[in-house]
């Protein structure tokens, strides 16, 4: 079993077998001890279903094959961020990085890498080859603007290696907590360091803290909420997925610091794989005496055990997460009690996410200042996000609070693909708002986004180009939340249904002007009616939507046009005299035979059998067929 001074032995010896691959200060690859060369694969949940399990096949094959296993470490590790490169490989020492990678291409790196000491250049990820010049992965656009502190772990260690996360400093937060600190010195540095909750309005998380400190119990409680559920987010997955042990040793300080000792993980069950390997580092956490009686031999008690959710997306909100961890139906409760009060079995309970708790051991370890000197006043620090929908490099970024959106999306995301111009960025998922262009380099915090009609949220943020429709994107984020609704207000339950038929009416065509007052009138009885959080920003997209592209809004409503041409009932197909050259391969296409026309002559689209589907559209060389 470790104890305080045997687990910093264990770290320093740790740390020079597998060496440092990435400095935490300045994203630097360091030359690796144990071995020649290190290949680190990911292995979380994407790259798994693009295929990186043959990758690590082939590679330990080719590796066995030239006898290699004394200079060759193969190891399994989590996110580097740039999902839409997977599966991925980077080798150490040089910190190449190889993407989109191919089992039958491993051969090469084996040989020509590994044994030749050449990297193949053809095989690399383009951003890191410049000439004849191999230029570091973190020095490249994507990665040059991130702070990568909750996302520290990701990428370097084997995540169910308990031994990797202690060389890499793991579990010393915990022990500086238990052996040098007061539970107060701890809650005062992470007041200090203004951190605020990762998971939605910002509330600061050493208020948070102190408020179930202050609260005379017997039993108290620590949770966790791993329960994402916004439509494109997985950044919490990615933190357990890469390192699980980042929660325990987080959730074991605040046990300590409010004094409860014992804490529940609510992770939806639909993270097969983070599930297991927040398992195995509970159960080896345990083993060693990191958990459990005499925690590191200081006297300290603290246990976790893990809840599956269902999938409920309103199990994010707390009251309703703390329901279904008493294996009640998933409902929000009134507020106050608060959960610092009247939290799970009724006891004192503190509720934070993994991301918020990842920030945890590094403020711990570093002290306040540190944190406090990154982000802007009154958001300190930096946050995930997961980036996607019209941008280049989709995936997982953090960033220092304060940056612009045109940073993240440009000089990060690479830019809008197709030579497309930007038009909007929804953040915050279901429950937040769009920046548009006009706000294109407003600096990102909590404030700033709250002022312009968003929010910071859990960290999705979904990149719109000009072909995208604002009402058809209200629509797909309300239909969602009107799915997920739990149906226990009649403001949430009946008001966001009836909010969605007013958008569908638009959609079909079958709008009219006084739709657009009802449709504002009815988000703000909703906004201000519904019982929870989530109830009360389900309209937030469709506010702020009508609030930057009204003129859509009137398109759809009064002249029945979709200006972006992506609503079916409002569009019309027709084919320009001029340009058609008669060649039928439209007509041939047309899956209802709404085409006529004979070879070299001009074709006619009849409108009764056109279901606006779109193919003869992208199958006229010519360019003949237009929509509007």
């Amino acid at each position: 079993m470790l104890t305080v001074e045997n687990l910093k032995k264990l770290r320093d010896e740790q740390r020079l077998k597998m060496g440092i691959r990435f400095s935490l200060e300045k994203n630097d690859p360091a030359v690796m001890m144990d071995y020649k060369y290190n290949v680190l694969v990911c292995g979380d949940t994407g790259c798994l279903t693009s295929g990186c399990k043959a990758i690590i096949d082939a590679l330990n094959e080719s590796v066995t094959k030239h006898k290699l296993e004394k200079d060759v470490n193969i190891l399994t590790v989590g996110c580097f961020g740039i999902c839409s490169l997977g599966p991925i490989v980077i080798v150490y020492p040089g910190g190449y990085f190889y993407g989109e990678c191919k089992a039958e291409e491993m051969e090469r790196v084996v040989t020509e890498h590994l044994m030749g000491d050449t990297p193949v250049k053809e095989l690399l990820y383009k951003e890191t080859v410049s000439g004849e010049e191999i230029i570091p992965f973190a020095q490249t656009g994507f990665y040059k603007k991130q702070e990568r502190n909750a996302l520290r772990n990701c990428g370097i260690i084997e995540p169910d290696n308990l031994n990797e996360y202690i060389g890499n400093d793991g579990y010393m937060a915990l022990a500086k907590a238990l052996s040098e600190m007061t539970r107060d010195e701890v809650i005062k540095t992470v007041r200090d360091s203004g951190l605020r909750g990762r998971g939605g309005g910002g509330f600061p998380t050493g208020l948070k803290w102190e408020f179930t400190r202050k609260v005379q119990s017997e039993q108290k409680y620590v949770a966790c909420n791993a329960d994402e559920g916004d439509p494109g987010a997985f950044m919490d997955r990615a933190i357990i997925e890469g390192a699980p042990h980042v929660v325990v040793e987080a959730m074991a300080i605040a046990g300590y610091a409010v004094g409860a000792d014992h804490g529940y993980i609510y992770i939806r069950a639909e993270y097969p794989v983070a599930v297991k390997r927040l398992e195995r580092a509970i159960k080896n956490a345990r083993e060693r005496g990191l958990l459990g009686k005499n925690i590191l031999g200081t006297g300290y008690n603290f246990d976790i055990e893990i809840r599956l959710g269902a999938g409920a997306f309103v199990c994010g909100e707390e009251t309703a997460l703390i329901a279904s961890i008493e294996g009640k139906r998933g409902e929000p409760r009134p507020r106050p009690p608060y959960p610092a009060v009247k939290g799970i079995f009724g006891k004192p309970t503190l509720l934070n996410n993994v991301e918020t708790y990842a920030n945890i051991p590094p403020i711990i370890l570093r002290g306040a200042d540190w944190f406090a000197s990154m982000g802007t006043k009154k958001s300190k620090g930096s946050k995930v996000f997961a980036i996607g929908g019209k941008v280049t490099n989709t995936g997982l970024i953090e960033v220092p609070m304060g940056i612009t959106l045109r940073e993240v999306v440009e000089e990060i995301g690479g830019g809008v693909p197709g030579g497309k111009k930007f038009k909007a960025a929804q953040t915050g998922g279901p429950s937040g708002g769009c920046i548009p262009d006009i706000h294109y380099d407003v600096p990102i915090d909590y404030d700033n986004l709250v002022e312009i009609g968003s929010m910071m949220g859990s960290g999705g943020l979904i990149v719109m180009d000009e072909d995208n429709c604002m009402v058809d994107m209200a629509r797909f984020f309300l239909d969602f939340t009107v799915d997920e609704s739990c149906g226990k207000c009649a403001p949430c339950r009946i008001g966001t249904k009836r909010l969605l038929e007013l958008l569908d009416k638009l959609i079909e065509g079958k709008g009219e002007a006084a739709d657009l007052d009802k449709i504002e009138e009815l988000c703000q009885h909703i906004n201000v009616s519904s019982l929870c959080a989530l109830g009360q920003t389900a309209s937030n997209p469709v506010i702020s939507m009508m609030k930057y592209f009204r003129d859509e809004y009137v398109a759809h409503a009064v002249d029945h046009k979709c200006p972006s041409g992506v609503c079916k009932d409002l569009l019309t197909y027709f084919i320009i005299a001029e340009k058609c050259i008669g060649c039928t391969l439209c007509a041939r296409v047309c899956p209802t035979n709404a085409i006529s026309g004979k070879v070299k002559e001009k074709h006619i689209i009849d409108p009764d059998k056109c279901i606006k589907c779109g193919v003869c559209v992208e199958k006229c060389k010519p360019g003949a067929i237009i929509r509007k």
